[in-house]
């Protein structure tokens, strides 16, 4: 998230009525719910991840144990087991 200097982008009414409420202080307008991102969309994190994971199961159904994929993938037992046990695969 980057900062942006409000006098900067609204009009000087608008700025002047605002500051009757704050000034000097940071402020967070959040994106309306139709226009937000999910984590990880911008980034391109969640299609990382999910490419993983793609391959952490189809390794899996192949015949490689938890314990070998948890050593190639740098992740716990657990969290492999989380990958491959998931109900909707």
């Amino acid at each position: 998230m980057r900062y942006v200097r409000i006098d900067k982008i609204l009009p000087e009414d608008l700025v002047k009525e605002i500051q009757k409420y704050i000034q000097g202080e940071y402020v967070y307008i959040p994106s309306p719910a139709d226009k937000r991102k999910r984590w990880g969309e911008k980034t391109k994190s969640r299609e990382y991840l999910k490419k993983r994971n793609e391959k952490i199961l189809k390794q899996y159904i192949a015949g490689q144990s938890i314990r070998h994929l948890a050593e190639e993938f740098f992740l716990s037992d657990s969290s492999i087991k989380k990958i491959v046990y998931k109900k909707d695969k």
